[in-house]
């Protein structure tokens, strides 16, 4: 199977997803939360930088889950930063 590149603003919005991951994180060690979300550190640590701009649906719901975040408050936060970036380009 042949993956699509990802355009500059999926990879982006990876990153913004990642760094949301990272402040909702705060003083937890990335170890703690990944076990607490059945997912490997390593994994954690590409999300959170960008590296890995797509994780997989129940990645991020585990993620969300161990974090106590919402799934509709992480996708309201990608998507006003979204509009606001696209706001600010074209003024």
């Amino acid at each position: 199977m042949v993956r699509v590149p990802l355009t500059p603003e999926e990879r982006q919005r990876g990153e913004r997803f990642g760094a949301l991951l990272r402040q909702a994180r705060g003083d937890r060690s990335m170890v703690d939360v990944a076990a607490a979300a059945g997912v490997s550190a390593e994994t954690l640590r590409k999300i959170e930088t960008g590296r890995a701009p797509t994780p997989a649906f129940f990645t991020v719901v585990a993620l969300a889950h161990a974090l106590h975040l919402s799934l509709d408050d992480l996708a309201s936060a990608c998507a006003e930063d979204a509009a606001y970036e696209e706001e600010a380009m074209s003024a």
